[in-house]
């Protein structure tokens, strides 16, 4: 198993399921943005999942569009981004995936990247605009580095693209819980759960939800059926509003989701 499996597997045996936390590398600074991916942490988040900035964030919603544009404004460099991996991983032990668009992987060079996040002990990544049948230059790298690759699965996604997911991810499959955007809402998508069965039925055994998820109530409910709940607008809004100690706050609230 790897770490984020592994992670997944004993949250799941302990009769809950897994806190992921999502965090924009840079924002509000590159210094802040570790502090703070460090505390959710500490106060609750079992596995992180850091963004990477990108200039079209064409599936994320206005508190984290918001977020990677400052951090692009304020000069994030890619390299930044392994350097943040680095620094999160010798204060604490939780996995930690970077979630990027595909085209900085590509002209960054698609080995180099796995190496490099490899290097500075991250996990593996979550790519949302990349498809298992067009991913056969990373699912090389990722084997040739033993990182993970989570892909997405959506209401829209046909059989055959569920089964395409469950067959090439590893860590765990993404499950969409909306067709829209990121952001908080006031109840997360009855389709996520319709998401989730297909990709049982499908053969897959780790399966985390996210889009929407934003109260410790919502936390509960998804992992009532799924294995982990992914939360991110909440907590970019939070580090927005009063920085690192009401990130902290609001990540011990979501994990009392867990309980």
């Amino acid at each position: 198993m790897s770490s984020v499996e592994q992670t997944i597997s004993t949250r799941r045996d302990a009769g809950s399921g897994a806190l992921i936390a999502y965090l924009p590398i840079g924002f509000p600074t590159l210094d802040e943005s570790v502090e703070a991916a460090i505390a959710v942490v500490e106060n609750g988040v079992d596995i992180l999942e850091l963004g990477l900035p990108y200039s079209d964030p064409v599936m994320d919603g206005a508190a984290i569009q918001k977020a990677t544009q400052t951090a692009l404004q304020n000069g994030f460099r890619l390299r930044d981004a392994f350097t943040a991996v680095e620094r999160v991983r010798a204060a604490v032990d939780a996995p930690v995936l970077v979630m990027t668009y595909w085209n900085p992987v590509m002209q960054y060079g698609v080995d180099r990247f796995a190496a490099d996040l490899k290097n500075a002990g991250g996990a593996g990544l979550i790519t949302p605009d990349l498809i298992p049948d067009e991913a056969s230059e990373w699912m090389s790298a990722s084997e040739a580095h033993d990182l993970d690759r989570v892909f997405l699965a959506a209401p829209s996604s046909s059989d055959v693209r569920m089964r395409q997911a469950v067959e090439a991810s590893r860590g765990f499959v993404y499950a969409v819980s909306t067709m829209g955007i990121t952001g908080a809402r006031s109840d997360v998508d009855a389709a996520a759960r319709g998401v989730v069965s297909r990709l049982r039925d499908a053969g897959c055994t780790s399966t985390c939800v996210g889009l929407g998820i934003s109260t410790a109530e919502q936390v509960r409910d998804v992992l009532s059926y799924a294995d982990g709940a992914i939360v991110g607008s909440r907590l970019v809004a939070a580090l927005s509003e009063g920085g690192v100690p009401e990130v902290a706050r609001v990540a011990a609230d979501l994990a009392s989701g867990t309980r």
